[in-house]
């Protein structure tokens, strides 16, 4: 399996994980140890799928899809972290001691990595339709559900669920896209193909 097939694969988890994570956090999948645990997981396979789909339009993205790929990238980065500590840190915290880390330095930290990961994702799906490599429509719905994805605590969360959910099935998109473009470069180089 070639890269663009294991990113491809990246992104189907990742529309996955985005789908159960907001069932979970609606009430309509049960709080478990193994939804708990995935968690997390949605931002660092997304992060995996965006690596592939900037390197399938790098050709074509000009500086702004390098630019957006960087900030979206350290933006999904920060938001696996953000998962992680909310996850399995948190939790055995007192709140008095989580109300001060997000009155503090913490706290400018997520807000940090919100505006990184907007500024990021508005950038990256730019260049991915200008590009012409992406489906537009993929493309829009992946941003479309970002903006208030990646607004956790400015956003009613019925908002940021539904977010998640549209920017799960812009990324599972993509990933077929990207899967197909893996046998295109087969097709198009069946002997000595370039090692993508």
């Amino acid at each position: 399996m070639r890269i663009y097939r294991v990113a491809a694969a990246a992104g189907f988890i990742c529309a996955v994980l985005l789908v159960v994570n907001s069932s979970r956090r609606a009430g309509f999948l049960p709080e478990t140890a193994l939804t708990h645990a995935i968690a997390p997981f949605g931002a660092l396979t997304g992060l995996l799928a965006i690596t592939g789909i900037y390197l399938l339009i790098r050709g074509t993205a000009g500086s702004l899809g390098l630019v957006g790929y960087v900030l979206n990238s350290a933006g999904l980065a920060g938001a696996f972290a953000i998962e992680f500590i909310l996850h399995f840190v948190f939790p055995y915290l007192d709140a008095g001691t989580v109300s001060g880390l997000l009155t503090g330095g913490t706290g400018r930290a997520f807000l940090v990595t919100s505006v990184v990961l907007v500024i990021g994702v508005l950038a990256f799906s730019a260049a991915a339709i200008r590009s012409r490599a992406m489906p537009a429509l993929g493309v829009t719905l992946y941003a479309a559900g970002m903006l208030p994805g990646s607004l956790r605590n400015a956003v009613p969360l019925p908002v940021y669920l539904l977010g998640l959910v549209v920017a799960g099935v812009g990324v599972a998109w993509m990933a077929a896209r990207l899967w197909s473009a893996e046998e295109e470069i087969a097709v198009a180089h069946p002997i000595g193909r370039p090692a993508i």
